[in-house]
């Protein structure tokens, strides 16, 4: 079986938090909503999404001997899983949501120096595309990916951080946020002038995505209409991943994938949790035609 995407990597189990504010000012106590542990990060994000749109997906990674770890199991229950176990636990986060649905994360990545992925989890995989999540294991899987595109997501990288130079270099689409950047464009230049990017996408939340191909212009796009009131934005950003790959391995053009991805990340925005719902293609593909129809 030739599957449409491989997920390497990036699975852990969020604690959700709903704060009064954010910044969340000092005090001994504070009174919350039922606190929920539920499945997390991001190569979750994108199997999990990438599945919801109809797309057959594998997905590899380390996880726990652990409560947190049969949480992400049970999750992914319903893709091509392969598992190996984290020495030092399952991925945590604990993500604190003002009412505006802005979020602040404190990520927990239970490194262990030296760790990789077994090769033997993904190299007998067949797949159309792969994406790589940055986790420290996934550093070395490239040289078993050879005649894959590949895509990865750098997220709030500030473009110095040394541990995301080679993802970047070496994925053949680069998605990231603007949220550290000062100059989005010179480092999406700068992605393109080192390494083998086809394109560079950047997304800036309600301000929409900058996308620059190679050879190309940079170029803006605007977001999508939120389809209700925002919950909050946990997950959007791989909501926005799985709505371009799929865009992109249905062949769609350019100016489609990213629409498609901005309407993924809109409807994650109005969804509680990180990855509890996400867009199912039916729904996609009706908003999509709604907005290219001009209604």
């Amino acid at each position: 079986m030739v599957h449409d995407v491989l997920v390497l990597g990036g699975s852990g189990v969020d604690a959700t938090v709903y704060v009064p504010e954010l910044p969340l000012p000092y005090a001994d106590t504070y009174g919350v909503p039922p606190i929920q542990e539920r499945v997390g990060n991001t190569g979750a994000g994108v199997a999990l999404g990438c599945a919801a749109l109809g797309l057959s997906v594998a997905f590899a990674d380390l996880v726990g001997d652990d409560p947190q770890g049969a949480i992400i199991r049970a999750a992914l229950s319903g893709v091509d899983a392969r598992w190996g176990r984290a020495a030092a636990g399952t991925r945590r986060s604990v993500l604190l949501v003002g009412p505006d649905g802005r979020r602040t994360s404190l990520h927990d990545p239970r490194d262990t120096p030296g760790e990789r992925l077994p090769r033997e989890l993904y190299t007998g995989v067949r797949a159309r595309h792969a994406h790589v999540s940055i986790t420290g294991y996934c550093r070395d899987v490239y040289d078993d990916l050879d005649g894959i595109p590949t895509s990865t997501d750098l997220h709030d990288w500030d473009g110095a951080n040394d541990h995301h130079r080679a993802f970047a270099y070496r994925s053949g689409l680069v998605f990231l946020s603007a949220a550290a950047l000062d100059s989005p464009e010179r480092v999406m230049r700068h992605i393109l002038d080192r390494g083998r990017a086809e394109a560079v996408v950047c997304t800036r939340g309600a301000e929409g995505c900058l996308v620059l191909p190679r050879g190309g212009d940079l170029r803006a796009f605007p977001a999508a209409p939120l389809p209700g009131p925002v919950a909050d934005t946990n997950g959007a950003g791989d909501a926005f991943v799985s709505g371009f790959l799929y865009g992109r391995l249905r062949g769609r053009p350019l100016e489609e994938c990213v629409r498609l991805g901005a309407l993924a990340g809109a409807h994650a925005c109005t969804v509680a949790g990180t990855h509890e719902a996400p867009i199912t293609e039916a729904a996609l593909l009706a908003r999509h035609d709604r907005i290219a129809a001009g209604a």
